[in-house]
């Protein structure tokens, strides 16, 4: 089965201000998951936006770029209460797993070391896979993996990631090329995300955000 395109509607780590907007005008787009970050809309209008989506038949996901363990906590109070379907990122803490299990929200937090905003991934390869092992054990959903902000080869930790973990694992960060579509393709995670290459149009010079998007599709399904 080819990747899933996780559409984030964020930039520079943030989500976009015209976020409902946005949606509104992409939403018949071929695109069943859709995301944003947890900084950049008040929660009165990350319901809204968490409203539309659903009601467009949606799956939606909360991405969380912070460190300590109030934070991760913070953050996922924040997407058991918009209704989130998945809670991507965080660094994992037992409290934020305990938190989430047995609600109706899948969480896929990051491994390795995890730092910087942007967020940069530390660590060799067999590290980062074996953390990924440790933290599988508590029974999470799959992985943020950020892997185009990897320090290392990206395309080998990935590679290898996939092989040696048994799991959802989401390629998040830095995919802004067809170049990279190629490789995403190649490595075949379970899905990965897109944000900022949309609102900078790497996909599509002088073209609607809608317009990339289906490109990317159109893209994968090649």
């Amino acid at each position: 089965m080819r990747p899933r395109l996780i559409v984030m509607l964020t930039h520079n780590d943030q989500t976009v201000p015209n976020a409902l907007e946005v949606f509104e005008e992409c939403k018949d787009a071929p695109v069943e998951y859709w995301g944003f970050k947890d900084v950049g809309l008040p929660i009165d209008k990350m319901k809204e936006l968490i409203k539309a989506m659903k009601d467009a038949g949606k799956t939606t996901c909360l991405e969380v770029v912070r460190y300590t363990e109030t934070e991760c906590l913070e953050s996922a109070r924040l997407a058991l209460e918009c209704g989130f379907d998945y809670l991507m990122g965080t660094i994992f803490y037992s409290s934020v797993n305990d938190l989430l299990k047995n609600r109706p929200i899948r969480y896929t937090p990051f491994c390795g070391r995890v730092s910087g905003s942007p967020s940069v991934l530390e660590g060799s390869i067999l590290e980062i896979i074996d953390d990924a092992k440790r933290i599988a054990t508590y029974g999470v959903d799959g992985f943020d993996l950020l892997a185009y902000r990897y320090v290392g080869d990206p395309e080998e930790l990935t590679r290898e990631f996939i092989a040696e973990v048994n799991t959802k694992v989401i390629m998040a960060g830095s995919i802004a090329s067809f170049d990279r579509l190629d490789r995403v393709k190649e490595l075949n995670p379970w899905a990965f995300t897109i944000g900022s290459a949309f609102f900078t149009n790497k996909f599509g010079k002088d073209t609607s955000i809608r317009e990339q998007i289906e490109k990317v599709v159109e893209y994968l399904n090649r």
